[in-house]
């Protein structure tokens, strides 16, 4: 079990409250049908990793679609700035219009961007997602270079500087990336700061359950999932018996279950916290990512955890009720209106 606590404290304080780290995209968000997935073999609710054609045929296949830089670690850092934290991101993009438009979107909501080595005729990825009118999401990612992020275009003394290292599952599947995590986690570490990793989706872990479990056992202080990705990392059906095992390997687990909120488990205890009710549901695109970010700032600024989950459910319900992964009003401001 990781724990940050036995490490040497950090000379000065941090100047960041999070460092994400993770596959920088744009994405390309639009609704369409359920005939739509089906004419074009998608699975739905599913995050499937697209080669370039692919892309193109899906991008040109929908219509009204929105474009905004994404990524899911990078949409928890823009929700923590939405915060008013101090949001760091390291991800990695070409010199590309599309990498040039990402890093602005970036610092234009307050988020210091660290882009990486810049890549060789490898353009910058991008999320193509459909929204069904049940609000599900379809992800199919092109993940073009950011998929190539190694510990070379790690800025150690930006990962030095966050209170939380924050690194997004997605990214965690080419050895290069593995590589990165580990050495990012070391440097945390080092200076006392505090290690998370959110799972991202059940497929993710299907595919790297080995490397995230030692990752988990070993570097991680603070672990995000939902239930599905709990159930998957553990090999497990009982959703209780999962909880049991997270909490002998992590220090804070913090589990989302849909409607019905969250479960934030320790060694000591076990808090459930409500889901904030949502009107209408419109798009879930983005629900864990500002979720995340809600918690996190919790975290930072010395909150109780049942405080810490009640606005990540800020942040989530705020961000399911319109169209897009990033919130569109100011989330600080809806902290004492819950």
């Amino acid at each position: 079990m990781s724990d940050s606590t036995t490490t040497q404290p950090p000379s000065v304080g941090p100047t960041y409250d999070v460092v994400g780290i993770g596959n920088a995209l744009v994405d390309v968000i639009a609704h369409a049908s359920d005939d739509f997935l089906a004419n074009h073999e998608l699975v739905k609710g599913a995050m499937t990793l697209i080669e370039t054609d692919r892309a193109v045929e899906l991008y040109g296949a929908l219509s009204g679609a929105v474009e905004m830089s994404g990524g899911s670690a990078a949409n928890t850092m823009c929700g923590v700035a939405s915060f008013k934290g101090r949001a760091a991101y390291i991800g990695k993009v070409d010199s590309d219009d599309l990498g040039l438009v990402f890093g602005h979107d970036m610092r234009a909501v307050g988020v210091a961007f660290r882009g990486g080595v810049t890549a060789q005729e490898v353009p910058t990825g991008r999320c193509v997602i459909v929204v069904t009118p049940d609000a599900e999401r379809t992800m199919n990612t092109y993940l073009g270079v950011s998929s190539t992020l190694g510990v070379e275009d790690l800025d150690e003394s930006v990962i030095a500087a966050g209170q939380v290292l924050y690194m997004e599952g997605y990214l965690f599947d080419r050895e290069p990336a593995k590589a990165a995590f580990r050495r990012a986690a070391e440097v945390a570490h080092a200076n006392g700061r505090t290690v998370s990793l959110t799972l991202s989706d059940s497929f993710c872990v299907d595919r790297h359950r080995a490397d995230f479990r030692q990752l988990v056992a070993e570097s991680v202080d603070l672990l995000f999932g939902n239930e599905d990705e709990l159930l998957s990392l553990y090999e497990l059906d009982d959703f209780d018996s999962a909880i049991a095992a997270l909490r002998a390997e992590c220090r804070i687990g913090v589990i989302t279950r849909g409607p019905s909120g969250c479960v934030i488990v320790t060694a000591d205890e076990v808090i459930e916290v409500p889901a904030v009710e949502v009107r209408k549901v419109v798009d879930t695109t983005g629900a864990g990512d500002l979720f995340a970010a809600g918690f996190l700032h919790g975290l930072t600024t010395g909150a109780e955890l049942a405080e810490c989950g009640r606005l990540g459910s800020i942040a989530a319900a705020e961000v399911i009720s319109h169209v897009g992964p990033r919130p569109l009003v100011e989330l600080h401001t809806l902290r004492s209106d819950a």
